[in-house]
């Protein structure tokens, strides 16, 4: 089932987790909302559930009344995005609710396209690691966004010359390179988009689907072990 089709007025809990962002969100309409978001690295198993438990008080509900839980689902950090899930897939069983999963980069795509200008092209990129960036291009298409060129993870140095001229929203661009309209300070979506993007565009996942749940890393986890000389 398409969430939008819940004939409810109950609230959904936001979850985003997919990079130093940490943050929840209740999210009834686009005027009565209530989030709370803290920046900084690797503080999500510590304040997440905190963050979790704020809005939920601030909105004066209790779990069991809230219509779905969404939460980000990569790409992004492997840890962060596993604390995220976690938490979503044990509120979700704890009160009997139905989960959304949101693809990140279209989160962050849906919150951008509340501010730039119809028919421009944009792109988010967020670094992997030293070499390799999570690469997508996006064009503003009446108030929303399409895709020019899907997410991939492609080479740093291919990202910089597909990303030459156009507005560019990450982490990826190192310190050393000067790219002009780029904009390290939006690289995660608020989780108010989270829940946006879960009310427009999310497909309610119930009981036994809610097992098979996993994010999307897109690349594989490796552990680098140090070889003894």
């Amino acid at each position: 089932m398409i969430l939008k089709n819940m004939n409810n007025a109950s609230p959904i809990l936001a979850i985003e987790t997919s990079s130093r962002l940490c943050g929840a969100c209740l999210y009834y309409n686009e005027d009565k909302f209530f989030q709370s978001v803290v920046n900084y690295k690797n503080i999500h198993a510590e304040k997440l559930l905190d963050i979790i438990d704020s809005v939920i008080l601030t909105g004066g509900i209790k779990t069991p009344a809230l219509a779905a839980i969404a939460v980000s689902n990569g790409p992004g950090s492997f840890t962060g995005l596993r604390i995220g899930m976690s938490a979503a897939k044990g509120i979700a069983f704890g009160s009997s609710l139905p989960l959304v999963q949101v693809p990140t980069f279209e989160a962050l795509a849906l919150q951008i396209s509340h501010f730039l200008p119809e028919k421009v092209d944009f792109i988010i990129a967020n670094k992997v690691n030293a070499d390799e960036v999570y690469f997508a291009k996006f064009q503003i298409k009446a108030n929303n966004y399409i895709f020019v060129e899907n997410l991939d993870i492609i080479d740093y140095g291919e990202f910089l010359s597909n990303s030459r001229d156009i507005i560019t929203f990450g982490n990826a661009v190192k310190k050393n390179d000067k790219k002009a309209n780029y904009r390290n300070d939006i690289y995660a979506p608020q989780p108010l988009y989270v829940a946006r993007w879960a009310l427009e565009h999310g497909v309610l996942k119930t009981d036994k689907e809610i097992d098979y749940i996993e994010p999307y890393y897109l690349k594989n986890f490796t552990i680098k072990v140090k070889k003894n000389d």
